[in-house]
């Protein structure tokens, strides 16, 4: 695991030699390899953690179905980093149970760690060695075999698109290829599970695609991952999400099963004074919920009110629209109307 093995934590005991075949842009063959425990690698059971008077994890139960990407959704500080730490066995656990494998990850945490690729939110690599150096020190780490080492750095640096820059040192490469060198260097032990906290924070949109790919060819290639994101967009991409808010589980879904929960009509008004239509719809009463987006201000209606009263609130208070429109609820309303609930 990185933040642990590259800040000089256990060295953990030595998987077995598992094939990581790729070529081109994407991967090909296998990450990682079934281990027992069933269908569900990762279960969470009534997990709690206080820090001091502060309980930053309330109950949280989830299972991850193997061979899927599962997402942790939801905003900064709202616990995803605490449940993301008991599940690679780096967080004491309040209360409840996390196992791995069928085993409870407090009592077995050298097997956690050398079956689990983890990914920190923070860059943990060394900045003064070379892309090569940094794999090639993640690989002695793990204790993967020389010949075996040289082979799987090649297919990462296919797998990467690292290969070009093998002799860049890691401080000089852009926040994209910063978290493909992380990414590669927590794959060079193939583990059967990846655990990736918030992997493309701060990341630039086209390497936020690219990075998702990647995830996507893991997944298809029967490696379990866990990861946490603060955005929405990324959770259509996760196989299952949970809703993540103060600490609890607001909803588990699939998130096209998710979307469909909103449960009532829900409309876009189509302004270039957004801040403005929303301080009005909110003062006049027409909207049971009104949450201001980029693109407008969404609004669900109150009882008895109806576009046309829309439109007539905002006219009389000088706020010019272009249409009210029906809409599609997305997972950021579904997820404000259950943090308001």
């Amino acid at each position: 695991m990185t933040e642990e093995a590259g800040k000089g934590g256990v060295r953990p005991e030595r998987p077995g030699d598992r094939p990581i075949a790729s070529s081109g842009a994407g991967p090909q063959g296998s990450f990682g390899a079934a281990l027992g425990g069933g269908d569900w690698p990762i279960v969470v059971r009534g997990l709690r953690k206080s820090y001091g008077k502060v309980e930053a994890v309330r109950g949280v139960s989830f299972e991850e179905e193997r061979g899927s990407i599962f997402g942790l959704i939801g905003p900064d500080g709202g616990g995803k980093t605490t449940i993301i730490r008991s599940v690679v066995s780096l967080l004491s656990i309040g209360g409840g149970e996390v196992l791995f494998q069928g085993r409870p990850v407090e009592r077995e945490a050298a097997f956690v760690r050398s079956h689990i690729g983890y990914m920190p939110q923070r860059f943990s690599l060394y900045q003064d060695l070379t892309v090569a150096e940094n794999l090639r020190f993640f690989g002695d780490l793990f204790q993967v075999e020389r010949g075996e080492l040289a082979r799987r750095l090649e297919q990462l640096y296919a797998f990467s698109g690292l290969g070009p820059f093998k002799n860049r040192r890691a401080g000089a490469l852009s926040g994209g290829m910063k978290q493909k060198l992380a990414l590669s260097c927590m794959l060079v032990h193939s583990p059967e599970v990846v655990v990736l906290d918030e992997p493309t924070f701060g990341v630039d949109p086209v390497s936020r695609n690219d990075f998702w790919t990647i995830l996507k060819g893991l997944r298809d290639e029967g490696t379990t991952i866990l990861v946490s994101t603060a955005y929405m967009d990324e959770a259509l991409l996760c196989d299952r999400v949970a809703l993540v808010y103060r600490g609890e589980l607001l909803a588990i879904e699939r998130p096209e099963e998710l979307r469909a929960r909103f449960g009532e009509p829900l409309y876009l008004v189509e302004t270039d004074a957004p801040h403005l239509a929303f301080a009005e719809l909110m003062r006049g009463g027409q909207c049971r919920e009104c949450n201001f987006f980029g693109d407008g201000v969404h609004v669900t209606l109150a009882p008895g009110a109806t576009i046309d009263s829309l439109g007539s609130l905002l006219a009389e208070s000088g706020v010019a629209y272009r249409a009210i429109r029906p809409m599609q609820p997305g997972l950021e309303d579904l997820f404000l109307k259950l943090m308001k609930g």
